[in-house]
């Protein structure tokens, strides 16, 4: 495993962050720093003139083909550019979830005229996208889902509910798992008889309801679709045969991105070490070895990422891997509860009435929800459990009969 940057990358490296200081002054300056976990509310039309700028100066899809208007970069060079925009502060992306998950998606599924169509518009900044899979019923047991996609001529009729919808009030569009055969479930496997569907969000079959957090913000939404329609060649992969292509999205999801988060988090700690300093809690024993261990186990983090990333441009998939979420997820929770016993009693100080918050405390409160998004902690030891050691599938619940009441 070489851990060390080429000077091609450096020198990559160089112009990215000249871009981005270059960039983030001026009108874009108040940017800087904002929008990131718990404060997605903040500036987001700012934020959509910022996707448009890194659209037009060609840093959006950095790794996707040059042919598809992709940069064509090396994986090294996507992960250079997480790092050096997490470092620079660069706002928190409304455009991620079109460029990183269903444009990946349509490259790898979708077809020639599914391309012309959406990819441009993810690229430019023009259209942002929501991810519509989880439901009430059907979260981590993701193939549970009921949202029904009926044929009617030439679209789709969607009906049906998706939970935890994240920024689903900006967005123009939504990549949904639709069940589109019932008639298969339950006597099939519930993953048969689902299909990938693209749907419009501005249309009178859909309704947003925004969910507020702990933070008071409302990153994620309720959406209802009650005959919601949908071009019928807006399907990606086969009709019925949508898993294997929801399942690529969400690899796509654990992306190069990690290292640039991980600039996050290390920005973070470098803020609790202030404050120790600062406040005189850096003499307790207890936080220093718990400043300390927060230290290691965050470069702990760093080198697993690089060997994950390293396998995968010779594409292998190594066991650290499967642990990567996590350890990660477990990690920043907590630093959110270090975050709070370092400020001790100011802790549960608003920073500003009604319901203004410092970053700590956004650190605490969203972290909470690190270790259940995008498969809970439980779920992720079921799978090292099974992939990883071999071992039996967590007993699954089996229903009792019922015992009629004797005469």
């Amino acid at each position: 495993m070489d851990l060390r940057f080429s000077a091609a990358d450096e020198a990559f490296r160089a112009e990215v962050r000249a871009w981005l200081e270059g960039n983030l002054r001026g009108e874009h300056a108040a940017l800087r720093g904002r929008g990131g976990p718990g404060d997605e509310h903040t500036a987001v039309e700012g934020r959509r003139a910022w996707e448009r700028l890194l659209g037009r100066d060609g840093w959006t899809g950095l790794g996707w083909p040059r042919k598809q208007g992709g940069r064509g970069a090396s994986l090294i060079q996507e992960v250079i550019f997480h790092e050096e925009y997490a470092r620079a502060g660069g706002p928190g992306r409304l455009g991620h979830i079109g460029e990183q998950l269903v444009g990946p998606t349509i490259l790898a599924f979708g077809t020639e005229a599914q391309k012309r169509r959406f990819l441009p518009a993810i690229l430019a900044g023009d259209e942002l996208w929501c991810q519509g899979y989880s439901e009430p019923n059907a979260g981590s047991d993701l193939a549970n889902v009921q949202t029904r996609a009926v044929r009617e001529g030439d679209t789709w009729v969607v009906t049906g509910q998706k939970i935890w919808t994240s920024l689903a009030q900006t967005a123009e569009w939504c990549f949904a798992l639709c069940r589109t055969s019932p008639a298969s479930y339950p006597a099939a496997p519930k993953h048969k008889g689902l299909s990938y569907l693209l749907v419009p969000m501005r249309q009178p079959g859909i309704s947003i309801r925004p969910i507020t957090q702990l933070m008071g913000t409302s990153e994620f939404c309720e959406v209802f679709f009650d005959g919601a329609r949908t071009a019928a060649d807006h399907v990606v992969g086969p009709v019925d045969g949508g898993w294997k292509v929801a399942m690529a999205t969400l690899g796509f999801e654990r992306g190069v991105s990690t290292l640039g988060q991980q600039i996050g988090f290390e920005n973070e700690l470098r803020q609790l070490i202030t404050l120790a300093k600062e406040s005189g809690a850096g003499s307790d024993p207890v936080m220093r070895q718990r400043l300390a261990n927060a230290w290691i186990e965050l470069r702990i983090m760093r080198l697993n990422a690089l060997r994950t990333l390293t396998a995968a441009e010779r594409g292998e998939l190594p066991r650290a891997a499967l642990f990567n979420k996590l350890y990660w997820a477990t990690w920043h929770r907590e630093l959110g509860k270090l975050a709070m016993d370092l400020l001790g009693p100011a802790a549960e100080i608003l920073e500003a009435a009604p319901y203004r918050l410092t970053a700590l405390q956004r650190l605490f409160l969203f972290s909470r929800a690190d270790t259940i998004y995008a498969g809970t902690n439980e779920i992720q030891r079921n799978i090292i459990g099974e992939r990883a050691l071999g071992l039996p599938a967590e007993p699954r619940a089996v229903p009792v009969a019922r015992v009629p009441a004797e005469a």
